[in-house]
């Protein structure tokens, strides 16, 4: 005890105060290690002051070793009681209750994606962070980008609640105390981007120096506006997966959509709600239901492993809840800010965390599909296999597929789930005519004088996730092609749409980008798309036009593209034009000296050369791709994109759904096919045949 008093007067000393405010942290040879964690197994005390204290903390740390979790846990894993060590680490406290702190993980925690790093951080100390009592700020930073000063390789920011803060307590026995935050910090990021960045490149160098993806503990002194990393430990769930195979989850049907949150783990699973908001009432829990809570501690963990699914009000993804269900196996909902509230006892859901990241709870039991992808032996190809991907949040999941690239990431998805609102509204924000839009848009982008830069911001983001899960393959980016009345429906829309009988054939597409209606919202689109190449660094992006009917409207698109600063071939950009207008067949030669690529949208194309609406239930059985006219289109536009030079791809469903559909397109010698991700093995497995057979 003595050594343990002499170390603390040097460390008074050394600060220049009689009682140096400390951390009191505890670490086992039971935990963190690379194949166990268990979050919180040991106790931690902090704001600790005077040799009494910090005697007393420590004595509570190494009898924190036999609680009833403690032995539990061990009991569980197969650790023998007797053979575990512990020690105790006294640290000056980082003054992080005037400023923020939280976790980091060198890998996302949800997919494994390698090259990414997840930092989230909320106000005040970070145990509230790590127990999962808020709903953090989390940032996604890609790695490999980082040694490029330059860029700012930032590609998500997700602004958490951030209910309270952890600060120091004056009174009182207790030396920590929860205290409300204010509406300005919850509306503000705990970092900025330099900050961001800077522990982005620490995860970096310390997972390099264990060689070993890293969990992560940051804090920043709101007195010196230092950061500093207290703590490092392996991550220990998706380091452990095996390369070699993908477990996918599926719905297979629609369902009443309840609530929704962060997703941890990428499953499904139902039962029946079992809400339990004490634990005190944990023997309340029934095997295999949802448990719903406000949040959970190291005293959850016997009942969590016997739950089918937990949900959350409260927690981000490195959370206790978060981190327990991953290891554990079991899909978790977390932060859905009234979980408690929304679902109730004996209450059948399904719980989805299979839709990226947006965990989705639904009304009912319903049916799902579980499927095990063999990464092993999957054959080349001449002929590049690549993605459709319409969501950021779902880019991840998919990275392990031995892809090259994606063929198609349509914009508006983005548009429409993530922004929701018509860039008009944003570009005329003083003159709405709909006071309810005006409001709704006000109070969605605050923190934001110049409305627009909203709009950039988040497509730009939601453009550069996608493309980081394939960097450096090429990634095609289809600029907005909503009909009229979806862009109505975005918040805002009704103001700035004009009325059409046929919206399919009507003001969609490359018309819209050089008029007068939509010039100022496609200036926005062409912003985003300068950003993610040249700031955030993603210069993978292809940029492709939809629906361009004639070659003057070509030429003008291309105008108003390099009035923006997308120049075709300045910074090795690329432009592609989608080939969905039989018009585009017969003028191929010409469109190919003003695009460096064709995409087949095969379904637009069949249904402008047969003259069948795709959506019509009466003329489905007239719709096929395989139709000799269409197949003829296809075919003469192959021919003459090679003959000039031009990459050609198709992006339709066509080569999904019918083998011998992708058979006709290998033999053509078309150079790629975009299929979405569940179809990818099948059909590069077919493709290799074809090919096989065909150099034989």
């Amino acid at each position: 005890m003595e050594s343990i008093r002499q170390a603390y007067r040097d460390l008074c000393q050394r600060y220049g105060v009689d009682k140096v405010d400390v951390a009191v942290r505890s670490s086992a040879t039971a935990e963190d290690l690379p194949d166990a964690s268990f979050a919180g197994q040991q106790e931690t005390f902090l704001n600790i002051r005077g040799e009494e204290e910090l005697l007393d903390a420590c004595r509570h740390c190494y009898a924190s070793m036999f609680t009833d979790r403690a032995i539990s846990y061990r009991q569980e894993t197969g650790y023998d009681h007797m053979h575990v060590a512990l020690s105790v680490g006294v640290q000056k406290m980082v003054r992080s209750d005037k400023a923020s702190a939280g976790v980091m993980f060198s890998i996302d925690t949800e997919s494994g994606f390698p090259d990414a790093a997840i930092v989230s951080g909320s106000w005040g100390l970070g145990e509230n962070v790590v127990q999962g009592a808020v709903t953090p700020d989390q940032f996604i930073v890609y790695k490999p980008l980082l040694d490029r000063p330059h860029l700012q390789p930032i590609i998500d920011k997700s602004k958490g609640s951030k209910e309270k803060k952890m600060v120091y307590a004056t009174e009182g026995s207790k030396t920590v105390k929860n205290i409300n935050t204010t509406g300005k910090e919850r509306e503000a990021y705990v970092l900025n981007d330099a900050e961001i960045l800077q522990l982005a490149r620490w995860a970096v160098a310390i997972e390099s120096h264990y060689q070993k993806p890293m969990d992560i503990e940051w804090a920043k002194d709101g007195e010196t506006g230092d950061l500093f990393i207290v703590q490092a430990r392996p991550e220990t769930v998706q380091s452990q997966k095996s390369a070699s195979t993908l477990k996918a989850f599926k719905l297979k049907e629609k369902g009443n959509l309840l609530l929704t949150g962060l997703s941890v783990g990428e499953a499904i699973a139902s039962g029946k709600v079992c809400r339990v908001l004490s634990v005190a009432d944990i023997d309340k829990v029934e095997d295999g239901s949802v448990l719903v809570t406000e949040m959970t501690d190291p005293d959850w963990v016997p009942i969590m492993k016997r739950v089918a699914g937990i949900v959350t009000d409260y927690g981000g993804r490195t959370c206790h809840a978060a981190i327990v269900s991953r290891e554990l196996g079991i899909p978790a909902i977390v932060g859905t800010g009234d979980g408690t509230r929304t679902l109730k006892d004996g209450q059948e859901v399904t719980i989805s965390c299979a839709e990226g990241d947006e965990g989705k709870i639904y009304q009912g039991l319903l049916e799902f599909e579980t499927v095990n992808v063999n990464l092993d032996d999957i054959p080349e190809t001449r002929t590049q296999i690549m993605m459709n991907i319409a969501s950021p949040s779902a880019a991840f999941q998919w990275w392990r597929l031995p892809a090259h690239g994606i063929g198609l990431a349509r914009m508006e998805f983005i548009i429409n789930s993530i922004i929701k609102i018509h860039p008009m509204a944003l570009v005329h924000y003083d003159e709405l005519k709909d006071r309810a839009a005006w409001k709704q848009i006000r109070d969605m982008t605050k923190g934001y004088q110049d409305k627009r830069h909203y709009f950039v911001d988040k497509l730009a983001l939601g453009i550069a996730k996608i493309a980081a899960s394939q960097y450096p393959n090429p990634v095609i980016v289809r600029m907005s092609d909503f009909k009229t009345n979806e862009y109505a429906n975005l918040i805002g829309g009704q103001q700035f749409e004009p009325k059409e009988e046929n919206p399919m054939l009507g003001f969609r597409g490359a018309s819209r980008y050089y008029s007068d209606r939509y010039r100022e919202g496609f200036a926005l689109e062409c912003q985003a798309i300068k950003r993610v190449r040249e700031f955030i660094g993603f210069d993978n992006v292809i940029i492709m036009i939809p629906f361009c009917r004639t070659l003057e409207e070509a030429d003008k698109v291309m105008q108003v593209l390099a009035s923006n600063g997308l120049k075709r071939g300045e910074n090795g950009l690329q432009v592609y034009v989608m080939c969905e207008i039989p018009a585009n067949v017969v003028l191929a030669e010409q469109f190919a000296d003003r695009f460096d690529g064709f995409s087949i949208g095969s379904n637009d194309l069949t249904q402008l050369t047969l003259g069948v609406d795709r959506d019509s239930g009466e003329l489905a059985h007239l719709f096929d791709e395989r139709n000799p006219a269409v197949k003829w289109m296809i075919q003469h536009l192959i021919k003459t994109a090679k003959a000039k030079g031009r990459k050609v791809g198709i992006c339709g469903q066509g080569p999904s759904d019918f083998p011998d559909f992708a058979t006709f397109l290998v033999e053509l010698g078309i150079d790629s096919m975009s299929l979405n991700p569940d179809s990818v093995i099948q059909v590069k497995r077919r493709v290799a045949e074809r090919e096989a057979s065909l150099r034989e």
